[in-house]
């Protein structure tokens, strides 16, 4: 195995110098005038200055993590000279904006902008003095936190990013918590200082207490006999159910469409997690079927398109809604039957094709008197109970959440099953999977199938709660979310899922307000996953020890292309 090189102090400087890039860039494209409008802390700190902390920060805490396992010496230098450099880079461009015209190039940088970067009030050679000195304080402080315990340290970290998340959704948790909590938390623009200092002190202790306490009480459950643990598991489901149950009304309105935008990619991405996560099929063509279920139920319920209606005579939401599953359901059979024996990136390619078949027939004029062509269709049925329309948030929540059990439910079934159990070693390896006799077409053709026919559960509820459908709905990018989803969350988990939907789909919702730039942050989250966490925030246990015991086994080198030398050592 190769050696690891020990640290220097120039993979500092690296290190300094990518995160002044990220910081200049960051400024250029204008994300700290957009940011500065808010603060974390109100009349003390605002989120653009976080932000540069942040950047500082990250590149100072790398690089004393590298010099604290090779060289601990070197651990605060390290630090101090990242964080230094960020600051220098930053002071740079502050000094150079007014004086380059930097306008003509870059047109957010603006002498608003240099007076954005530099410390309150402060302006020349002083506010940058001020600036480099400040940033390689953040270097230290990143330098220090290395040598705390790691339980420590993550509840640090965790109860940092929670204030900024507080700071950040004021307007949309000021209207549900209790007048007199917002009144401590929140000022007029921003957290108070005692509701920030409290904020960061409670959640640091109660995510100190459970990283503590998780492996003794994970092993305690574990050593439960099953009728126990069953029993404790039917309680902790129930009363979570109650829990999702009485959202809407503590929610309001707009937390409740949020809620509901997360629900379908829910749905969705545990019918992709079958086709991706199970059996390992790469689909990028999902949105098709999540189209199909929406046009379908647009179709068949709408008052409008008298050419369909001349035939099929208007049907009610719930007749409709099977026939929308059920036309996903044979979309994905059809699709599946002429393509499955391919595999891998070639399987990829043509699923991303059908899928822009399938938006381009609902584009077509040829189409338009049965699928309302570019205009798309208006007047889609909702959901009536009791004699009651259902047409708003709060009450398109409960059928969205309800649609998300029972998709739970076939899942989670199906993973345990036998059937499970074949798509995962499909998912391994197919030609030792087809020498075990497993029908390789027909287990893929059932995951297709299945997975189909979730995303047109989605699509039919997606196309009745909005009451209209345009084809601009279900472009190519609904599928690369809806995988980044499962990846995110953890391929192949089922509460992964639940996880990833949220950090992408629901928190830059509720960051709607920075327009644009909330997808720099999501971009950001990918990156930094597939780099450090590949296995995904809630992994699938089998999944875990996969990636895990990839990671531990030897580099491959020209003297040694097996990779088995004698002094490396074969992950078990």
């Amino acid at each position: 195995m190769q050696k690891a090189k020990p640290f220097r102090l120039m993979d500092a400087v690296r290190l300094g110098l990518f995160g002044g890039i990220a910081a200049v860039l960051i400024a250029l494209v204008g994300m700290i005038e957009a940011f500065n409008k808010r603060e974390v802390i109100n009349g003390v700190i605002s989120m653009s200055q976080v932000m540069l902390m942040a950047v500082a920060f990250v590149s100072a805490f790398f690089a004393a993590a590298q010099a604290h396992k090779s060289k601990p010496g070197q651990t605060i230098p390290a630090g101090l000279i990242a964080g230094a450099i960020v600051g220098v880079l930053v002071a740079i461009l502050a000094l150079a904006i007014v004086p380059l015209n930097m306008r003509e190039v870059f047109v957010n940088a603006t002498p608003r902008l240099a007076k954005i970067l530099m410390p309150q009030g402060m302006e020349g050679i002083a506010g940058a003095a001020v600036l480099v000195v400040g940033a390689a304080l953040v270097g230290l402080l990143a330098a220090v936190l290395t040598y705390l315990p790691g339980l420590l340290r993550r509840s640090i970290l965790i109860s940092l990013v929670a204030v900024v998340l507080l700071a950040l959704l004021k307007d949309v948790l000021l209207p549900v918590i209790p007048e007199g909590l917002g009144d401590f938390l929140y000022a007029s623009n921003g957290l108070t200082l005692v509701g920030a200092v409290t904020s960061f002190i409670v959640v640091a202790l109660i995510a100190y207490f459970w990283m503590r306490v998780r492996p003794s009480t994970s092993k305690r459950i574990a050593a439960m006999p099953p009728a126990q643990r069953r029993t404790m598991s039917f309680v902790v489901t129930i009363s979570f159910l109650i829990v999702l149950f009485l959202l809407p009304a503590v929610l309001g309105s707009y937390l409740s469409e949020v809620s509901d935008l997360v629900g379908f990619y829910i749905i969705m991405a545990l019918g992709l997690n079958v086709v991706v996560g199970f059996a390992g099929l790469l689909d990028l063509g999902y949105v098709a079927f999540f189209a199909i279920g929406a046009y379908t139920m647009a179709v068949l319920t709408t008052p409008e398109l008298p050419l369909v209606r001349g035939y099929i005579p208007q049907l009610s939401f719930w007749v409709a809604l099977p026939i929308s599953v059920g036309m996903a359901l044979l979309a994905g059979i059809f699709l599946g039957v002429p393509v499955l024996k391919t595999r891998g990136d070639y399987l990829a390619i043509i699923t991303l094709g059908f899928g822009e078949i399938i938006r381009l027939l609902v584009l077509s004029d040829a189409l338009k008197p049965g699928l309302g062509g570019a205009q798309g269709v208006t007047g889609v049925a909702r959901p009536v109970l009791g004699g009651i329309v259902s047409d708003t948030p709060q009450e398109f929540y409960y059928f969205i959440l309800i649609s998300i059990l029972i998709a739970w439910f076939i899942t989670s079934r199906l993973k345990k099953s036998r059937l499970g159990r074949a798509w995962m070693a499909v998912r391994e390896d197919e030609d030792v999977a087809a020498a075990m006799s497993i029908n390789l077409v027909g287990y893929k053709l059932l995951a297709f199938a299945t997975g189909a026919a979730l995303a047109g559960l989605s699509g039919a509820f997606f196309g009745s709660k909005l009451g209209s459908m345009v084809p601009a709905s279900f472009n190519v990018l609904v599928s690369i979310n809806v995988l980044a989803v499962l990846i995110v969350g953890g391929m192949g988990s089922l509460p992964g899922v639940v996880v990833g939907a949220i950090v992408l789909i629901g928190l830059p919702e509720l960051l709607r307000e920075f327009n644009e730039f909330r997808w720099w942050v999501y971009g950001i989250v990918l990156v930094v996953m597939m780099l450090y966490r590949p296995e995904g925030l809630w992994p699938d246990a089998t999944r875990e020890r996969e990636l895990l015991d990839f990671e531990d086994e030897p580099n491959v080198d020209s003297e040694d292309p097996t990779g088995l030398a004698p002094s490396a050592t074969i992950p078990s």
